[in-house]
């Protein structure tokens, strides 16, 4: 037996036992290894498909262009599907993927755009909208968009589900995967609550995404939103894809959890996985531990391979430097700001002050960076050195409003980020970070911060 093309082989991956993990944890915990696609993850079951939707729509038209914001996964399986059905590629990347997502999406002959992590979807910089303004400059092409792509759901309704189903042979209970386009978990939950309603559907989200508040409450939580290193799951928007209805429940995980699971995974199961799929084990045994009965069966999804992440979480210095990898006891942001006086408070300037009037308030109070608000809202940020180099430039500018002057937002980060990470996020070009803690208060650190922390 042979098949025609690489694209024959998707799907059909094993479903293996744990073992090691998930000692002390009651019923039987089952993982459904994605990396045996060809393209090593579970996104070449959806590229396929949407491509495949597209083609009998009449939109995708031979010698055509497909285009695509991805976090590189779902772009490896539209090149590998583009190589065998004669398409070229453009893929829009954030910049938080890894060197490898990007190297082996350019060997595979795309063209790659990598986009800033910290701007707002719609910003014409963010990877989703160059990629639409590429779909709308390029002819002939396509704009794929998992994230509102029906093909994606339906790629895991009719292969990830059955065979879930088909390799327990029905005696699934629930069922886990990281969340984010909502292709997997919308498709597959589909499927196996047809098959048996009692199935229960567990979301893994990450600490910096929208998912688990608005499954909640129903709100879409702006306070949600901040920087997080996770590359896969969790958004900062509400794809089409995700349905609500048929997730039970999320659970979020931090990025260090997830990073120390996934090398778990490989040391002591010998399961080789990305950094999602960490996440997704993490966030399924932490449910497990409290939930689950002897006679309970639960299928987590393991979405790709190690081999995109060998320069973050399967690398020590990497690991070290982000706080992730080290016995001893680090400062977070938490304990930064606990340690404050209460008159501490945080100072901002309303985008709708004047330059001149803004320049005089910075001064009296010596603040180097300060946030600008509209209302509620942090919508950007004055420095002292960079409104100093603009003035110099245009001097009338001191007439003009804060807002017309104004640089980026700060980065809202979380608050037990440790003193690595947060030292990380901070440069030449960044000099401070934003926390929101459990009251809806918002604090900021600097680099003076970081020092005085450390030499305490």
């Amino acid at each position: 037996m042979y098949y025609n093309s690489i694209i024959d082989t998707i799907g059909n991956t094993p479903l293996v036992r744990l073992n090691q993990v998930n000692k002390g944890i009651k019923g039987t915990i089952l993982v459904k290894v994605e990396y045996f696609n060809p393209g090593h993850s579970i996104k070449d079951r959806m590229a396929l498909k949407m491509i495949e939707m597209a083609e009998e729509r009449g939109d995708l038209k031979p010698g055509g262009t497909i285009i695509e914001c991805t976090s590189g996964n779902t772009g490896m399986g539209l090149a590998l599907a583009a190589c065998c059905k004669g398409y070229k590629c453009i893929f829009t990347l954030a910049d938080k993927q890894s060197k490898e997502k990007i190297d082996a999406l350019r060997a595979l002959g795309a063209e790659i755009h990598v986009c800033p992590t910290n701007v707002a979807p719609e910003d014409p910089r963010s990877y989703y909208s160059v990629a639409r303004r590429r779909h709308e400059e390029t002819p002939n092409s396509i704009f794929v968009n998992q994230y509102d792509n029906p093909g994606n759901t339906i790629a895991h309704y009719e292969t990830t589900g059955p065979e879930i189903w088909e390799q327990t042979e029905g005696e699934i209970t629930h069922y886990a995967v990281g969340v984010g386009t909502g292709g997997t978990v919308s498709g597959v939950s589909k499927y196996l609550k047809e098959q048996n309603p009692d199935v229960y559907t567990l979301g893994i989200d990450s600490y910096g995404s929208v998912f688990k508040k608005y499954k909640e409450t129903g709100i879409f939580d702006n306070n949600e939103i901040y920087s997080y290193l996770t590359e896969g799951i969790g958004e900062d928007i509400l794809p089409k894809n995700v349905d609500f209805s048929v997730i039970d429940e999320f659970v979020k995980v931090t990025d260090k959890d997830g990073a120390l699971m996934t090398r778990r995974l490989a040391k002591e199961e010998g399961l080789f996985v990305g950094w999602s799929g960490g996440s997704a084990v993490h966030g399924a045994l932490e449910y497990a531990k409290d939930n689950l009965k002897e006679e309970d069966m639960m299928v987590i999804i393991l979405h790709d391979h190690g081999t995109r992440y060998l320069g973050k979480v399967y690398n020590d210095d990497w690991m070290k430097d982000h706080g992730f990898l080290d016995s001893q006891t680090f400062t977070t942001a938490r304990s930064i700001i606990e340690q404050r006086d209460e008159e501490d408070q945080l100072f901002t300037i309303d985008q709708n002050m004047n330059v001149e009037e803004a320049i005089k308030i910075i001064n009296s109070r010596g603040i180097d960076q300060i946030p600008v608000v509209d209302g509620d809202d942090f919508v950007g940020s004055v420095s002292t050195g960079k409104m100093l180099e603009k003035l110099i430039h245009i001097p009338s500018l001191k007439n003009k409003t804060v807002s017309e002057v104004m640089d980026e937002p700060l980065q809202f980060v979380a608050i037990d980020e440790t003193l690595d990470v947060l030292s990380s996020m901070l440069n030449k070009e960044n000099k401070a970070v934003l926390i929101r803690d459990q009251n809806k208060e918002v604090h900021i650190i600097t680099q003076h911060d970081l020092l005085n922390a450390i030499t305490k």
